[in-house]
């Protein structure tokens, strides 16, 4: 008998899966203005993702904004995070050519050096934008696959969708957990052979982070892509993803140098620690577009629930 753990992780594959095939069946401004209201609405319910995300914009604008301000803000970031999800849906059909004629490419040079001087690039991003679609960018330029790590997701059958649907766009995906292999060892051998890997660090999942300040307080980013960097010869090169009006815009930071530390460990968060300065940089550009409805900073919880009548007891 299937259990109701599994229906539901069955139901909610079959959503997803709906979602893919109905998106792209409609014409691009439809789905776009449905996915305004979506994300305008889901800002609206205020639930404990919407209110994290809150907390942490507020953090990210040096709380500076007042509470009206603060909650335009989150609105409009709830639907800059709808617009991801639409165009995730719809990207088989979108296509390479539209990608990269309506992409503005910023620090390009950045890449056109390293590649010159015949080296891998690991490139580490924050949830930011469309990174799916910088994706599609970054394997038109390169003309070859790179290499990425993704969260294990439940149920199985939705992690094998994803997985299936970001291979089928030319990327390889290796697991952060459970893999035949570690998803280092994947990564390492990989940019050994001089290819290409594209990591999200803004949130440290596993909890074996390295410290690092961002937007003024402590938290810990994975030291996977200055690891990788400092034992393999690969540039490190902080990019940030961003929505225009017409398409997207990808903010490509320097190479971080791997630093002169006698200790690999302090080397490596050295070069995490200007990531994260990079990241702050072009995130405070435009910080609508930075996806984060979990938590960052140890201190920094969800915002209290401003709705009357709703319990507020899951709020620490």
């Amino acid at each position: 008998m299937t259990g109701l753990g599994d229906l539901g992780g069955r139901l909610t594959d079959l959503g997803y899966a709906a979602g893919w095939r109905a998106i792209r069946l409609l014409p691009e401004p439809v789905a776009r203005a449905g996915a305004a209201r979506a994300g305008g609405w889901a800002a609206g319910r205020g639930g404990r993702g919407v209110r994290q995300l809150r907390a942490n914009l507020r953090v990210a604008a040096g709380g500076a904004l007042d509470d009206d301000a603060l909650d335009g803000l989150t609105r409009r970031a709830m639907q800059s995070y709808a617009r991801y999800w639409e165009e995730a849906f719809r990207l088989p059909v979108l296509g390479t050519e539209r990608v990269v004629a309506d992409s503005v490419i910023e620090g390009r040079e950045h890449l056109e050096r390293v590649r010159a001087e015949g080296r891998g690039i690991v490139v580490a991003l924050p949830h930011s934008g469309n990174w799916d679609v910088a994706g599609v960018w970054f394997l038109d330029w390169l003309g070859a696959p790179f290499m990425t790590v993704a969260e294990r997701l439940e149920p199985e059958s939705l992690y094998r969708r994803f997985l299936a649907y970001r291979e089928s766009l030319g990327m390889r995906v290796v697991p952060l957990t459970g893999g035949a292999r570690s998803s280092s060892a994947e990564l390492t051998d990989w940019v050994r052979a001089g290819r290409s890997v594209c990591l999200l660090v803004d949130r440290d999942l596993t909890g074996g982070g390295v410290p690092v300040g961002f937007f003024g307080r402590p938290t810990t980013m994975p030291g996977g892509p200055a690891l990788l960097a400092a034992q393999t010869g690969a540039a490190l090169l902080p990019a940030v993803c961003q929505f225009t009006d017409r398409g997207w815009r990808f903010v490509v930071h320097p190479e971080v140098p791997a630093g002169t530390d006698p200790r690999l460990r302090d080397r490596v968060a050295g070069m995490m620690q200007q990531v994260a300065t990079a990241f702050e940089t072009t995130i405070a550009e435009r910080p609508e577009d930075w996806h984060v409805l979990g938590r960052i900073w140890a201190d920094v919880g969800p915002d209290p629930d401003r709705a009357p009548g709703r319990a507020t007891a899951e709020v620490r």
